[in-house]
């Protein structure tokens, strides 16, 4: 273990068991656990476990329309998922655990190892062993010349090789030693972690992150007020008043279909055309908002991570009047094909509530089995080529009534009855754009209107990001310097013979792990001939 390695410990509380302590030491040696190199490296593997979960279980500041889709489809699991907080991991109790001990861990590991590394860099480089042959990197050579012009030679040519030289007591020798920069590197690299968490709590703290669903047009635009989110999740410490002013609205929606291939009718990359004003009576700005590629206003990103389709559904009740009309979010469920699942929800509608549940498939399409036979209907491509809804009906309490927050992507039919038709068959329609489709038992009637597209647009201020940056830059500076600097030591002897003759003798040390000693025999070798040249050149 080198000096750099070690840390001041007491002897006795290094042997001794917990249980054999005082509540001082005992309190002493937790600090010493905690703060030990080995518990860092233990509670920042935790720490990237517990990053799992949040990286595959849909998280509610990040997408809350995944995270309603998955309580759907997993009733049973939502429950035991919420308790443990898994759809916001990284705001949990137990994440918030693991992350401040490894702060205070590092903290108390770094902290006295840089005052070990500040005497070290003050310390003179270590003496020459008696035998410089027995090392496994030396060499020697004869000369008339006196010791002591040879040793100020040495101390010139090693200084030019970037060594830190001291002579020795007896003034035989020249200690020499390089590559302190490799503890520099290491330490800076610790450093930077600190900074990099430092970057992310204060991101955590002070910013927020929410989410939109915006159709296209100037009729649907966006106030950066907390008003008009549809999902928000701000930091323990944010504070409202730096939201910056700025409004958007979504003037086009472009997309690129793949037309051949194993993903023929996936979308290869889509474009929001973005209409925004950085505060109000602000010169308007166009912006193309792609995925990977935000829009920066002030200190905010505004990123797009979704879209999907929109079908315009008016549905007249009875009476003629209309209970619901306008676009609907329907949630893909096929990613290549955007075949999508919806509802549409009418509570004033008369004389009862209606509910339509259904899917919408964007170029409609029925399967065949191998004998030509027709199987269950589907989306042939992503692109609304052919685009047809196929709806249920339900009647009654569509759970609206209650007052309990429900979601606007599921139909409560605890309380509902399904419409069927005279044969007992479900009542089910299938619409495409401008056609409309009668109620049965006078309830009204249902148009498609046409079809909308939306996009779900993040929001997002996290100030630390820059600390952040700068860290994970300084951390890759300092993992440079540990693997690439090799520390080493030299020493130079010199002294005379009776038969007048000076003997020279090199050796050197590398203290890096695997070093190679054909470089070390190199480097012996050019500092010796740096020694002759230099004195043949001398007048």
């Amino acid at each position: 273990m080198t000096q750099l390695d070690r840390r001041p410990s007491d002897d006795r509380q290094a042997t001794a068991l917990p249980a054999d302590l005082n509540a001082r030491e005992l309190a002493r040696w937790s600090w010493r656990q905690l703060t030990s190199m080995r518990t860092a490296l233990v509670l920042l593997l935790l720490l990237a476990l517990a990053a799992i979960p949040g990286s595959v279980i849909p998280q509610e500041d990040v997408d809350s329309l995944a995270v309603s889709q998955w309580r759907d489809n997993h009733p049973r699991l939502a429950p035991i998922w919420d308790r443990l907080d898994l759809f916001a991991v990284y705001g949990s109790v137990w994440f918030s655990a693991i992350y401040i001990l490894l702060m205070i861990s590092l903290v108390g590991c770094i902290v006295p190892r840089l005052f070990v590394y500040a005497r070290a860099l003050r310390a003179r480089p270590p003496k020459a062993p008696r035998n410089l042959s027995r090392l496994p990197e030396h060499t020697s050579y004869e000369t008339d010349e006196d010791p002591d012009a040879v040793l100020a030679r040495a101390a010139q040519v090693l200084r030019k090789r970037r060594y830190r030289i001291a002579r020795a007591d007896d003034g035989n020798s020249v200690d020499a030693e390089r590559g302190h920069l490799r503890e520099a590197g290491n330490l800076l690299f610790h450093l930077a972690v600190i900074v990099v968490l430092v970057g992310v709590a204060i991101g955590s703290l002070f910013g927020y992150k929410g989410g939109v669903i915006m159709y296209n047009g100037e009729d649907y635009g966006f106030s950066n007020n907390l008003t008009q989110y549809d999902d928000f999740a701000p930091g323990s410490l944010f504070d409202p008043t730096v939201m910056e002013p700025f409004a958007f609205s979504i003037t086009d929606f472009d997309v690129d279909w793949i037309a051949d291939g194993p993903r023929a009718g996936m979308a290869r990359k889509f474009v929001a055309h973005l209409d925004y004003t950085t505060e109000p009576g602000a010169e308007t700005q166009e912006y193309d908002l792609r995925v990977n590629h935000p829009l920066s206003i002030g200190g905010t990103d505004i990123f797009l991570i979704g879209h999907g389709y929109a079908p315009v559904i008016t549905v007249r009740d009875g009476d003629g009047n209309i209970a619901q009309s306008g676009p609907t979010v329907f949630l893909p469920t096929n990613a290549r094909t955007f075949e999508s699942f919806g509802v549409v929800k009418a509570p004033d509608a008369q004389p009862t509530q209606i509910g339509l549940e259904g899917t919408f498939y964007p170029t409609f399409s029925m399967g065949q089995d191998a004998e030509g036979n027709l199987t269950m209907p589907g989306s042939a491509w992503g692109d609304a080529l052919d685009p047809l809804v196929s709806l249920n009906v339900y009647t009654g309490d569509v759970g609206l009534d209650d007052g309990t927050s429900t979601s606007v992507y599921v139909l409560d039919k605890t309380k509902a009855e399904q419409v069927t038709k005279a044969d007992g068959q479900p009542f089910r329609m299938d619409l495409r754009p401008g056609e409309t489709v009668k109620l049965p038992d006078g309830l009204g009637s249902v148009t498609f209107e046409g079809l909308q597209r939306w996009n779900k647009i993040q929001i997002s201020r996290t100030p630390g990001k820059l600390i952040a940056l700068t860290g994970v830059v300084a951390a890759l500076l300092g993992l440079l310097g540990s693997l690439f600097v090799r520390p080493r030591r030299l020493w130079v002897r010199a002294r005379r013979r009776e038969d007048g003759t000076t003997l020279v003798e090199l050796a050197r040390l590398d203290r890096s792990s695997g070093g190679d000693p054909e470089s070390g025999r190199t480097e012996l070798a050019g500092i010796v001939a740096a020694l002759r040249q230099d004195r043949e050149a001398r007048p």
